[in-house]
């Protein structure tokens, strides 16, 4: 057996999330259709983690095996013909059979993407938000959440996992013009963790919460106690470390 490992991005308006489901749309469920059409047997992809319903990537990579050697640079330009516009292949190229997409993953990051004004190009990237935020206290709630490695209060509830700790790298809010930009790196992240974190964020922006408020948030470990998730659509997984 072959490994190659794949990396894609996505606009994931229309799919239930990167993970195959019944009923449902998926990327995992189109690329690997895609891919065993192509290479004319059975491919089954393995990705770098979980993309709720409506998050975009800008990258993401998976890995797969095949039976025989191919060409990943044709097989690349064949599958963006092939495969729907909401999903572009940037490259296929051969790995250890070691490899593997997810565990071999260093960290991940992610954007949140806010804009302050009404946009019609932005209705589906981008969270409309109007009233006015104080970002340096948004950023200073941010070097807060640096000190702490426990996030089981923004993680979705009942999430089986065996624990709870995150190694936080980054976390800052950039303006762009129009545009508020919520920066995240993680050497890993608990369900539903960013878009709970920024509905946390927000309250701390709009002064219905403090810092000391947020250090209570996060000793208290429960999920009710933190700010409301906010969409998906703003939401986009960035950049993936190896």
């Amino acid at each position: 057996m072959f490994r190659y490992a794949i990396e894609i991005a996505y606009n994931g308006k229309r799919f239930h999330g990167w993970q195959k489901q019944l009923n449902a749309v998926s990327v995992q469920d189109e690329l690997d259709t895609k891919l065993s059409l192509l290479l004319r047997q059975p491919i089954e992809t393995l990705g770098c983690g979980r993309t709720d319903t409506g998050v975009h990537a800008k990258q993401f990579v998976a890995h797969f095996d095949t039976k025989y050697e191919i060409d990943g640079d044709k097989i690349a330009f064949k599958i963006n013909r092939l495969i729907s516009n909401d999903i572009a292949c940037k490259r296929i190229w051969r790995v250890e059979n070691a490899f593997n997409a997810r565990f071999d993953a260093k960290w991940r990051e992610y954007e949140y993407v806010i804009t302050t004004k009404p946009n019609p190009f932005l209705v589906d990237y981008a969270l409309l938000h109007n009233p006015k935020l104080d970002v340096v206290a948004m950023n200073k709630a941010c070097e807060v959440l640096l000190k702490h490695t426990d996030f089981e209060c923004f993680s979705k509830v009942h999430t089986q996992v065996n624990n709870f700790n995150c190694d936080l790298m980054l976390a800052n809010w950039k303006v762009e013009g129009e545009l508020l930009i919520f920066t995240i790196r993680a050497n890993r992240f608990l369900r539903n963790m960013v878009r709970a974190i920024v509905g946390t964020l927000l309250k701390v922006g709009l002064n219905e919460l403090d810092l000391i408020g947020l250090e209570e948030i996060l000793a208290s470990k429960n999920r009710s106690k933190a700010g409301v998730s906010v969409p998906a659509h703003g939401l986009y997984l960035t950049r993936i470390e190896y």
